[in-house]
């Protein structure tokens, strides 16, 4: 499924700005409300895993979801096809979401849940630059036609719902609750969930804040005189770092202090932000979105990690919807403010304005890590 969605993600910032018109603030609004969308429907999602004890049948409604959304891409005809079509794909992206972190918690020992982050987090990133990859090569065989390229994107779309079908099983879990159903957020559920994990969740807000959508990646490099059907490569970059990073990161963090690997992540996105904003050229951008990959290798399955462990067993689906619903939030707050900059100030402040927000971020690490030293 990331081979089908980066196929198109990597092409969509563009798609929308040069193929259809739309400007850089509607771009960042359509990232981050899309991606708002799935950290909600995560919390449902969640929710009712705990709730049925299964995870498999929301796994599979949300990976086929994401599948039947591929050709609306292809067929858009104005920015609000688009806009609705990533709605749907992020529909799809959280309900399969936070079932999907909480089975990869259920099925792996404790001693290497670290390791078991860090595979599926480079298997995720190995399909994300195997998609620009492919991108790029159909551009250059459909002469830069970026509709057919996303046609093409509904075959790995297709072939995602069938490994589910196959390939994934699940253990079972006692359900948290065998009574009638209850609202998904209920006060007690809250209490349990504890100051350890609302901890990793203010970290990974604030964190977002810092670390808007991918697409401004894209049109820095175009901007900076990447050619059009090289612009995938920018995808390509950050997701090799990504994935060949993810597991030596997963293992780090069985045995070192999560403030470590986070401090280090977060230096590695502030200096990702400073040369986007001021090296010259396309090689001063592709260092900087090689950063990016770094900072994002050494965080994100340690982040699911912390949420995983901060979590009881029986709240693990829902406390991954809480945990993603304040990403998603964070992440169109981000969007939002990247759009806004750039079309106001210009790139530079619009990745001023991510360094900023990283450097908050390790000073709400040092305070965490200082005055609650359970959650770091």
């Amino acid at each position: 499924m990331d081979i089908s969605s980066e196929m198109i993600h990597a092409l969509l910032p563009l798609f929308l700005t040069v193929s259809l018109g739309a400007s850089v603030v509607v771009v960042g609004l359509i990232e981050g409300v899309a991606e708002a969308t799935a950290s909600i429907v995560k919390v449902f999602s969640g929710y009712l895993s705990d709730r049925l004890g299964r995870r498999k049948p929301l796994i599979l409604i949300g990976y086929a979801l994401g599948a039947v959304s591929k050709p609306l891409f292809a067929m858009a005809g104005a920015p609000l096809v688009v806009f609705g079509a990533r709605i749907a794909d992020r529909i799809g992206k959280g309900i399969r979401g936070a079932p999907r972190d909480a089975l990869v918690a259920d099925v792996t020992p404790e001693a290497i849940r670290g390791r078991a982050y860090g595979v599926r987090q480079a298997l995720d990133t190995a399909g994300a630059f195997i998609g620009p990859l492919v991108a790029i090569a159909l551009m250059a065989l459909l002469a830069n036609d970026m509709r057919a390229v996303f046609w093409f994107a509904l075959i790995p779309a297709g072939l995602a719902v069938l490994c589910v079908v196959l390939g994934v099983e699940e253990r079972a879990v006692e359900p948290a609750a065998k009574q009638s159903a209850h609202p998904p957020i209920r006060l007690a559920d809250l209490r349990r969930l504890g100051t350890a994990f609302w901890g990793v969740v203010a970290v990974g807000f604030v964190f977002t804040l810092a670390r808007f959508s991918e697409a401004f990646l894209v049109l820095k490099a175009h901007n900076e005189g990447l050619p059009l059907a090289l612009a995938p490569l920018v995808l390509v970059v950050t997701n090799i770092v990504y994935s060949l990073g993810a597991y030596p990161a997963g293992a780090w963090s069985d045995h070192a202090s999560p403030k470590t690997l986070l401090l280090c992540g977060l230096a590695a996105l502030v200096s990702a932000d400073l040369v986007l904003a001021f090296a010259p050229g396309v090689l001063g951008v592709f260092f900087g979105i090689a950063l990016w990959g770094a900072h994002m290798a050494l965080t994100q399955g340690l982040l699911a990690k912390l949420v995983a462990q901060r979590a009881p067993a029986d709240l693990r689906g829902s406390a991954f919807g809480l945990f993603n619903l304040a990403i998603g939030v964070a992440m169109l707050v981000a969007s939002a403010i990247a759009g806004l900059l750039w079309e106001g100030i210009g790139p530079a402040a619009t990745f001023l304005a991510g360094a900023s927000f990283a450097v908050l971020a390790a000073l709400l690490i040092m305070f965490l890590s200082g005055g609650v030293r359970q959650d770091f």
